[in-house]
């Protein structure tokens, strides 16, 4: 996550590690409202969401492609945090948005899979 300047998550499949879980970090990022600084969740489960609205993903696994997703505006989630102990994260916007999408690799999903439309898949724009 820490070597993609553009990346602010990873779900543990994503390194090859079978746990259910992930860490995201929006520290900065400049359309985070919300912000738990480097978070890191095992066991999460969703148990609110509301609202919606169509924002532009990219992810590690598909390191060339964005695309279109629609999502919850604001979530709760509930887990296991880095003590063992349980935690519950209110997260909105884009860090909702974030969580929200390595929640999606925990059950094998890409963003891909979310897209609004087909033709809603763009070429990454290089970073310097």
């Amino acid at each position: 996550m820490r070597a993609a300047s553009h990346s602010v998550g990873v779900a543990a499949p994503q390194i090859g590690v079978s746990r259910r879980a992930f860490c995201v970090d929006v520290t900065g990022h400049p359309k985070a409202r919300s912000c738990h600084g480097e978070l890191v969740v095992f066991d999460p489960v969703v148990v609110a969401s509301e609202g919606a609205e169509v924002g532009r993903e990219g992810c590690m696994s598909v390191p060339d492609l964005t695309g279109d997703v629609r999502r919850a505006t604001r979530i709760v989630v509930r887990g296991v945090g880095m003590d063992g102990g349980a935690i519950e994260i209110e997260a909105d916007a884009f860090e909702a948005r974030a969580v929200q999408h390595e929640l999606d690799h925990l059950d094998g999903l890409l963003f891909l899979d979310r897209v609004v439309a087909g033709d809603r898949v763009f070429r990454r724009r290089t970073y310097r």
